[in-house]
């Protein structure tokens, strides 16, 4: 897992994404960008990345409104971190 601090950059910035792919040594291709921010998730799949919806309804509290479902195609929509790894075969 690689933060702003390695890029130089905050999502949704692009290079946020691209930056870390490189210090990977990757093409955006074979990045995977998790995350349970639908925004997020569309900057990294404007990059190239792959990407995972991962709900967490109430990351913010139980008043949350925002984030709660994914709402675009995604490569893969979770439920929760188990059900990611059991989505990808980890």
């Amino acid at each position: 897992m690689l933060g702003a601090e390695i890029a130089r950059a905050y999502k949704p910035m692009p290079e946020a994404y691209l930056r870390t792919a490189d210090c990977l040594g990757l093409a955006p291709s074979r990045c995977l960008m998790v995350a349970a921010h639908n925004g997020d998730l569309l900057a990294a799949k404007a990059c190239g990345f792959r990407t995972a919806f991962v709900a967490r309804p109430i990351e913010h509290g139980p008043g949350q409104t925002t984030d709660l479902r994914a709402e675009q195609a995604f490569d893969v929509v979770a439920t929760d971190f188990l059900d990611l790894a059991d989505q990808l075969a980890c």
